[in-house]
């Protein structure tokens, strides 16, 4: 009904009255924000195939909505970020997967809450009916039923896609990578768990982000403490994920939403806030397991019980410093039966967003970039798949890479330092001309030789030309050739930097590159 009533009211479209039309649509009592955003891509098809106000077909060079293009700066920043990661998943003694980027709408829906309406459902391709992932815990717990797998620990590092309202300035995307890191299989309790938190730890650290802390809580203690409080069994779900706002949102309106949007109680919902302000350590934990009150949940018990023992275990990896309980730490998807955390950084130290300083938000909310890591057990998951719901326990944490990419490329925009693009460690060039044959077979020696090297693609180039261009790109070291090194048998090494020049024998020329560029 909405799409007939976009053309009728937006006939004027192919003209200049776009902006009018959106106007229109926001007049109209509950029509959302995405229900405009996919009725003006609809309108903007339509325009796109009439043609413009002169009869010829517009066409619009951009990227879709919630999507990006990344330079070679960007991209080098990007993989200097991967590098970390994955050095940290190989250095915890981690192999890796991949799984298809679109997999059966069935096995995707149900697993996510009130987060399933952001899954990109495709269109029906030969009978099967497809959806783009949402995460890569999901096809992962897919994986290992399917392959009958009851142990690995595993990382994975691919796209995933969200139809949700993209903040691009703070990295939130509709097309966006994660960084996953799991253990799978019976172990010994809040051991695996531990050791996921101090991969985050050494991550962030290693990064170099700013302070940063990570909140621990447990599904169970969240339940048990719903229960305490009065919510219904039917209920748990859909609190959970307003509690799960509270980092968005203050208090009264997190309550406001529990009250009349969910029909809870003012009396439970005041409780419920009682604990949710509550942060700690291990001395939290051992106080709640005296309260009145959630000591009678079993649950919660259990919960505060494995909080203990992973603070035990986490102060000997040495991570306590950032680690803290937060009883307000929900995370809305469904699929979490445990332990579960989040890392927030607390001073990214970059500049607040334009639109967010002028809209009044202060420093610290101009800053944040919200959660940068988090994860959980999930130990019911792969049992949802496995035809005998033979049950694998899980637990993981997922690295959000792009906020992670959003700071660090803030910061290097900040930065005088120069970003390399490229990890060429000599430029071939000559002083003369008629040298190109001699260029080419002395860079086809130093590839041969495994040492990244160039040359320029012209015959008689300048001297000062490639002199120039390894000052530009940062190429540390320049090979140069002339007649009169030809004849003595020699290279005219010159660094780049001090504009120091040596004549290096063509027998030793190789292992003086790889001495000055290993030093360096």
């Amino acid at each position: 009904m909405l799409g007939v009533f976009c053309v009728r009211a937006c006939s004027g479209l192919v003209g200049h009255r776009t902006a009018t039309c959106v106007r229109t649509l926001r007049s109209l009592s509950g029509i959302t924000v995405a229900q405009i955003d996919e009725e003006v891509a609809k309108l903007l098809e339509l325009k796109a195939r009439l043609g413009g106000d002169d009869g010829k077909h517009q066409f619009v060079l951009k990227t879709a909505k919630g999507t990006r293009d990344y330079n070679p700066k960007q991209m080098a920043i990007r993989e200097k970020v991967f590098n970390t990661i994955v050095s940290c998943f190989k250095r915890h003694g981690a192999e890796t997967i991949d799984t298809p980027v679109f997999e059966l709408k069935e096995t995707l829906t149900g697993k996510y809450g009130e987060d399933s309406k952001l899954i990109y459902d495709l269109k029906d391709q030969g009978g099967e009916l497809l959806s783009l992932r949402y995460d890569l815990t999901v096809p992962f717990a897919r994986y290992l039923a399917m392959n009958k797998i009851s142990n690995i620990k595993r990382y994975h590092i691919a796209k995933v896609y969200r139809r949700d309202n993209p903040a691009m300035t703070r990295g939130r995307y509709r097309e966006f990578y994660q960084c996953d890191f799991d253990i799978a299989g019976q172990y010994d309790g809040m051991i695996p768990d531990a050791e996921c938190l101090k991969i985050v730890h050494e991550i962030l650290s290693e990064l170099d982000l700013g302070d940063f802390r990570i909140k621990v809580n447990d599904r169970r203690i969240l339940d048990g403490m719903f229960a305490v409080c009065g919510v219904p069994d039917d209920k748990f779900r859909t609190i959970c994920s307003t509690v799960d706002k509270l980092d968005k949102m203050p208090w009264e309106d997190v309550k406001k939403e529990m009250v009349n949007e969910k029909g809870l109680s003012e009396e439970a919902a005041d409780q419920i806030g009682e604990y949710v302000s509550m942060q700690g350590g291990m001395d939290l934990a051992e106080r709640l397991l005296q309260d009145p009150k959630m000591s009678q949940s079993k649950l919660a018990t259990a919960g505060l019980s494995d909080i203990k023992l992973l603070f035990s275990y986490l102060q000997l990896f040495q991570v306590t410093d950032k680690v803290v309980f937060d009883l307000s730490l929900a995370r809305g998807l469904d699929y979490y039966t445990g332990i579960i955390y989040e890392a927030v950084l607390t001073q990214a130290g970059v500049a607040p967003v334009a639109n967010e300083a002028q809209n009044g938000a202060n420093s610290e909310e101009s800053v944040s970039v919200g959660s940068v890591a988090g994860g959980g057990r999930y130990d019911g998951l792969v049992g949802m798949f496995d035809p005998k719901g033979r049950k694998v326990p899980c637990v993981g944490v997922s690295i959000g890479i792009e906020r992670i990419f959003s700071i660090m490329e803030q910061k290097a925009e900040a930065s005088a330092e120069k970003v390399r693009t490229t990890e060429v460690q000599v430029m071939v060039a000559s002083a003369q001309k008629n040298l190109l044959e001699e260029r080419l077979r002395l860079v086809t020696e130093l590839w041969n030789a495994d040492i990244k090297a160039e040359v320029m693609y012209k015959k008689n180039p300048k001297l000062l030309s490639q002199l120039q261009h390894c000052e530009e790109s940062g190429i540390p070291l320049v090979a140069i050739l002339g007649e009169q090194e030809l004849k003595d048998g020699v290279v005219k090494l010159r660094v780049v930097a001090t504009r120091e020049e040596i004549d290096i024998s063509r027998a030793d020329l190789i292992s003086e590159i790889r001495r000055r560029t290993s030093e360096a």
